[in-house]
């Protein structure tokens, strides 16, 4: 495809930015949480009903997937948006807030909903020259719960085959993650691993309970889970390769329910982040042998519990480099980065990743009056995605999707 025809969808973009950003404004007065997000379902499925889209309703969740098959045979290319909000407040002021007790689009995933339906408006429109089709993947479920897993496992990527009989495999997946702490418009990925896996640490120390007075005579937890902590920062420092890290972060401490009582249970909460799966398993085997080892120098046990989550997000080089590449023709050179290293958040786009090549980047969006080194990041109760940022995310999932249809045809 040439330069010139890629050139054109931002122009197209820019003629529905109003239209999308209105839809934006809806999600995120009225986010929903978790697995089932049946407003922003159905508010999605009213959307893209003019397109003429092959429409898969899941049943183990809230997701949509939205095939667009083009006039030309060709592989199927999946493009992705979560729908859901996290389950805090909205301190941002906006005239658009959310209206909704305790839930907020502060990852947005709002604008990953608007800027995907943009994308299938400005592919629809091409569909008599499209070499392949589009699976667009509507998922819930993003922010902890693996929203991607349930449509993958309940046969996402069972696509059928051509009108001919031609099979038409999902070949390839790509996604986009607004950050509120890059300038709107900036792009930025990398080869490999982009975000870390994500597990979740339980550690029960079990001692033996007594009054507060007479510790000799009881077998105090709390100073040795204070112990444990200590030393899996050691652990992590001292045992885990420097360019291949990981964190252990203790969020969560408890024990005990009086001054004068010493508890017979301490319990030890937190987050493990890895950037391969070899340094995640090293990290959980450590932190049995310190925890274990620790306890019973003390002569008390430890119990640990680990409840795996999302795995490593990792792109494919050659996937990184395409995107990329489509990034610096339609949005210009000087507004793509490298980035030199992971993110230490996650994602369950991992899940897809692992499924079908493809690669996640990042869309700054950032509002232009505020300084994205000290603007409220991602997660905060005040961060503010600025609409424009959407143009780019619209003509860029569909200038992927289109260059990927375009160079690999099928196999003959």
């Amino acid at each position: 495809m040439s330069d010139h025809a890629l050139d054109s969808l931002v122009a197209e973009s820019q003629d529905l930015l109003g239209d999308i950003t209105a839809l934006r404004h809806d999600l995120h007065r009225w986010p929903e949480i978790g697995i089932d997000n049946p407003n922003t379902r159905d508010r999605i499925l009213a959307e893209i009903e003019p397109l003429g889209l092959d429409i898969t309703q899941h049943h183990t969740s809230s997701g949509v997937g939205a095939l667009l098959t083009g006039a030309l045979p060709g592989p199927t290319v999946l493009l992705r948006a979560d729908t859901d909000a996290l389950p805090m407040p909205e301190d941002t002021g906006l005239d658009y807030a959310s209206r909704v007790d305790g839930a907020m689009h502060a990852c947005g995933h709002d604008t990953h909903v608007a800027m995907l339906v943009g994308a299938a408006r400005l592919l629809a429109a091409r569909r008599g020259t499209l070499r392949g089709r589009v699976l667009f993947m509507f998922q819930p479920g993003e922010e902890g719960q693996g929203g991607a897993k349930y449509m993958l496992d309940e046969g996402l990527l069972d696509v059928p085959n051509l009108a001919d009989g031609t099979p038409s495999p999902v070949a390839a997946a790509f996604a986009l993650h607004t950050t509120a702490v890059a300038p709107v418009g900036l792009v930025a990925s990398r080869r490999g691993a982009l975000m870390a896996s994500s597990d979740r640490l339980v550690i029960t120390i079990t001692g033996r309970g007594g009054h507060a007075s007479e510790p000799f005579r009881a077998l105090d937890p709390v100073p040795i889970a204070c112990e444990i902590v200590q030393a899996l920062q050691t652990m992590v420092t001292r045992r885990i390769d420097v360019f291949d890290p990981s964190v252990i972060t203790v969020a969560r401490i408890s024990a005990g329910t009086a001054h004068n009582v010493i508890p017979e249970t301490a319990e030890i909460e937190g987050t493990i982040r890895a950037v391969s799966e070899r340094t995640r398993l090293k990290v959980v085997d450590g932190i049995r042998r310190v925890a274990e080892g620790i306890a019973a120098a003390h002569e008390a046990t430890a119990e640990v519990v680990i409840d795996w989550g999302y795995p490593v997000t990792k792109n494919s080089d050659h996937m990184a480099d395409f995107a990329m590449d489509v990034a610096r023709t339609v949005l210009g050179a000087d507004r793509v980065r490298q980035l030199p290293n992971p993110v230490m958040g996650a994602e369950d786009f991992s899940y897809v990743l692992e499924r079908l090549p493809g690669a996640m980047m990042f869309l700054g969006g950032t509002p232009p009056d505020r300084n994205p080194a000290t603007a409220p990041p991602n997660h905060s109760n005040r961060v503010h995605f600025d609409d424009s940022c959407m143009l780019s995310g619209m003509a860029l999932h569909a200038a992927t999707a289109l260059q990927f249809l375009d160079t690999r045809p099928l196999e003959a």
